[in-house]
């Protein structure tokens, strides 16, 4: 009979928000699979749990899942936790989840704190509908296509972002977005300095440009809320024609191929309509 993959949500700050079920299940397990051993033992030993562990994260997750699959067929129970939160959101987790799945694993979760959903409820923005868009690329020309896909996306946006990247993603976000969109970004959830702004994003490039970021920040972005909400539909780009554009997004550092499609989600028309067009004029 095979073993059963337990999905184990950590605190994501306050170790008190540790479920008396996570600690039963943790206990109860064969092996721990932690994002980073050396974080998953700090918290094992404030709750005196012994319990073997196993690396398992991005790097190692193709060999060390077909590791845990081997043991899960042999009738082993394993604990999957992250470093902090719920394990397989933004995480390699969701890759072992299915591969249990096509083993015919079963697979449960111990629920418990998601950072994303914490900050959207502390946001102060629209909870009814919402969109989790984790981590953006670090390469430029993606981050910005994945933004400018999303400008008149009507739900409440979620990121992830590290201290180190955030001005440079609220400066992209102004381009897509624009600058009275509202924003809150929080960090810290749950900690002793638990901090929540909320703003315009022009009111958070401003305040970053002297406060230093520090720790890791959740930021919800408002949704489209239409041309009367932001005032901003079609303003940079109304009065241009289709090669100027165009051409402005391959200013910006855009492909061609990238900016065509860019140029056409901003339009709401079909890419080979705007490839035509621009091609056309162009030669």
């Amino acid at each position: 009979m095979y073993g059963t993959l337990y999905l184990c949500a950590t605190p994501i700050g306050n170790l008190s928000d540790v479920s008396s079920r996570f600690i039963e299940t943790i206990g109860s397990v064969d092996l721990i699979a932690a994002e980073d051993t050396r974080v998953s033992i700090k918290l094992l030993n404030h709750f005196n749990i012994k319990k073997p562990l196993t690396s398992y994260h991005e790097h190692n997750k193709a060999e060390k899942g077909e590791y845990l699959i081997s043991l899960l067929k042999e009738g082993k129970s394993i604990a999957l936790v992250s470093d902090a939160g719920t394990p397989a959101i933004s995480d390699p987790g969701e890759d072992l989840v299915r591969l249990c799945i096509e083993n015919g694993i079963n697979v449960t979760s111990v629920p418990g704190c998601v950072a994303a959903i914490n900050a959207l409820i502390l946001s102060g923005l629209s909870t009814k509908r919402f969109s989790f868009e984790g981590f953006l690329s670090v390469n430029k020309r993606h981050r910005k296509e994945h933004l400018s896909s999303l400008r008149y996306d009507p739900h409440t946006l979620i990121f992830y972002e590290a201290p180190h990247k955030l001005t440079y993603t609220l400066a992209d976000m102004c381009d897509a977005f624009g600058e009275m969109r509202k924003i809150a970004l929080v960090r810290e959830l749950t900690k002793l300095h638990e901090e929540v702004f909320r703003g315009t994003l022009s009111d958070a490039v401003k305040k970053f440009e002297t406060d230093k970021p520090r720790g890791e920040y959740v930021i919800i972005v408002d949704g489209y809320g239409g041309e009367e909400a932001d005032g901003e539909k079609d303003e940079w780009w109304s009065r241009l024609t289709v090669c100027e554009h165009v051409d402005e997004y391959i200013k910006k550092g855009m492909s061609s191929k990238d900016a065509i499609k860019a140029c056409a989600l901003d339009r709401g028309v079909q890419k080979r309509d705007i490839y035509n067009e621009y091609h056309n004029n162009k030669n």
